[in-house]
């Protein structure tokens, strides 16, 4: 995809990081003109995690031109320039390109083509800058470090491809990837989690544990959850739908798709056409018109059918209906990556329609959840991502109701406030229809993730006519809470596979228990199958390993498998009534009477144990 043209507005709230990065991308343009002058260079923006810069060039870099590159981008550190800033006119700048000076150390006889293509795209009466470091000379908003020897640490990554401006009808480009960070220990801390991470990967474990796989016949971006991680799934929904009861939530179920009339009645036609499905073109009856429908994907308007179904008081109010509801969005075939971006999602959604007296309660109560859970999954670290309009653009990317924006940012921010979360405010990335909560955790190396949303909507509910009767009898549109605290089975599973490192606690672990015979002798397998049977009358996934392997053999495959608890049972523990208890990842933990084993597992399990 396109990197999207910052406003100054944006580029003023830039991390010192992403300054940082930022710079190391001008470093690496001004290294790779010292080797290949012609090179003509387009965007180079910092990114998650480090930075890039796309280029035109004859000669095909590859990893092993790094050490060259990286060569040249230390002797620029070394000579510390200074990043200085210059405002210019648009005909100025026009000038420079044309002259090949943009984007290079030196006029050349061609001109910097890219960067006359990008010199379009800054909108009327926005100001323009270059900046310089040493001979280089960049059309470029910033901002940057103050100099090139304040970038303590880099290393370039790998190369791919790209379309100028993301478009494919345009040139396609090498896109030269790196990072950047304040020292050598940070960035010798990122490639350690790095390396951890590979092992960790949602997609090398899934396959590994046999808990979801892709198939060329049912399409990209559709995975088909196998018996081990369709536990993960009905486990997370339990939690979910006995929290949610406790919490006064009612469920509720919808149909997978629903005429085009409802999406354009919501907005999300034609807004959102792009990432829906196309529409099925059906004829309801013979000689009828032709109706579209489209595949759901979102849960929002099919709840507000519901919440308008049957008339509603105040007294009814708050209302909250849930839906472990299936989602299908047609994401671009390059940015599906394993289960964190998919086509067919299966969310842990809920809608709450309330007063605006019961909002600052009902808020709290959906942040109280997000924080009930991060306990149980052990995550320490997040984030609330608090995303509001840009009055600028309202009746264009928000919706035209100033003052509903303004009282529903406050309420919003003072319910954060008093709470005690942790939450940052980030200006023009609201839903078009309310402000919205996006949640950041991190993962047990330190990988951040965003696994879920919370929006507050004060504008659909009154596209599809939701209202209820007050106190005093007049009607009134009620707000909406779109919140879904576990996501997407699909991107939090990813999540968990790589926060556990697939070693998943004993509540949720696909594989509880492996009972474990040494020998086949009869009288064994008969002792084991008791056990496995008790475990199984109480709920426990409990099964038996019965091949003809040793029991050195059986606890390999065991420990492969990441079975969590190991009964290993032989002729002594037969005639003690004992069983020896094994925990993957902590060893043998000795001999125990089977009911005090069977009694503690059972436990463990209510409980959501470790």
């Amino acid at each position: 995809m396109a990197e999207a043209h910052k406003t100054p507005e944006q580029r003023h709230q830039m991390t010192d990081i992403e300054r940082l990065r930022h710079s190391a991308a001008h470093v690496l343009a001004t290294a790779i003109l010292r080797l290949w002058p012609n090179a003509q260079f387009a965007a180079g923006p910092s990114v998650e995690n480090g930075f890039y810069y796309d280029l035109d060039l004859d000669h095909r870099i590859t990893p092993e031109d790094f050490a060259a590159i990286e060569a040249e981008m230390k002797k620029e550190v070394k000579a510390n320039h200074v990043f200085e800033r210059k405002t210019v006119s648009r005909a100025e700048a026009l000038e420079l390109a044309k002259a090949g000076r943009l984007g290079a150390l030196s006029e050349r006889e061609r001109p910097s083509v890219f960067k006359i293509g990008n010199l379009e795209e800054i909108p009327e009466g926005e100001e323009i800058s270059l900046y310089q470091n040493g001979d280089f000379i960049d059309l470029c908003a910033g901002p940057h470090v103050m100099r090139t020897g304040n970038i303590g640490a880099f290393k370039l990554t790998h190369v791919a491809s790209a379309y100028y401006k993301g478009d494919e009808k345009n040139p396609q480009l090498q896109r030269i990837y790196g990072t950047a960070f304040k020292n050598k220990t940070e960035m010798e801390a990122y490639f350690t989690m790095l390396e951890e991470a590979k092992k960790r990967d949602h997609r090398k474990l899934g396959k590994e544990l046999e808990l979801f796989t892709f198939d060329e016949d049912v399409g990209p971006g559709l995975p088909l959850w196998m018996p081990n991680g369709t536990v993960l799934i009905e486990e997370l929904e339990k939690l979910a739908k006995e929290t949610e009861f406790a919490a006064g939530y009612d469920r509720v179920r919808t149909p997978h798709l629903a005429r085009e009339n409802m999406y354009l009645t919501s907005g999300h036609l034609p807004y959102y056409a792009e990432s829906m499905f196309p529409p099925m073109i059906l004829e309801e009856s013979e000689g009828g018109a032709a109706e579209k429908y489209y595949l759901k994907a979102m849960n929002c308007p099919h709840h507000h059918k519901i919440y308008g179904a049957v008339p509603r008081s105040y007294r009814d109010l708050p209302l909250r209906l849930a839906e472990y509801g299936t989602c299908y969005r047609y994401e671009q075939s390059g940015e599906l990556f394993g289960l964190m971006r998919v086509r067919s999602m299966q969310m842990n959604d809920a809608h709450i329609y309330l007063t605006p007296d019961q909002f600052e309660t009902e808020f709290n109560a959906v942040n109280e959840m997000y924080l009930k859970y991060f306990k149980i999954f052990g995550i320490d670290k997040y984030l609330m991502r608090f995303s509001t309009h840009d009055p600028a653009k309202l009746g264009q990317k928000f919706v035209d109701q100033p003052e509903l924006w303004k009282k529903t940012e406050e309420m919003v921010r003072n319910v954060l406030v008093k709470s005690g979360i942790n939450y940052v405010e980030v200006p023009n990335e609201a839903a078009f229809y309310g402000p919205k909560i996006d949640v950041q955790v991190w993962s047990a190396i330190g990988r951040e993730f965003t696994i879920a949303t919370n929006q507050v909507d004060f504008a659909v509910p009154s596209r599809f006519k939701l209202v209820y009767k007050d106190r005093d009898n007049t009607e009134k549109t009620p707000l909406c809470i779109h919140r879904a605290p576990l996501g997407t089975h699909e991107r939090f599973i990813g999540f968990l596979i790589e926060h556990y490192a697939g070693n998943f606690p004993f509540w949720l672990s696909p594989m509880q228990v492996r009972v474990l015979p040494i020998g086949d002798e009869e009288p064994l397998l008969e002792y084991a199958r008791g056990i496995q049977a008790e475990l199984r009358g109480a709920g426990i996934r409990a099964e038996i390993d019965a091949s003809s392997n040793n029991i050195k053999g059986k606890v390999l495959q065991a420990e492969q498998m990441k079975v969590h608890t190991m009964l290993v049972v032989g002729y002594r523990d037969l005639e003690a009534g004992n069983v020896s208890v094994r925990v993957h990842g902590k060893g043998n933990l000795g001999a125990k009477p089977r009911a005090e084993a069977v009694a503690e597992i059972i436990q463990a399990a209510k409980e959501r144990r470790a």
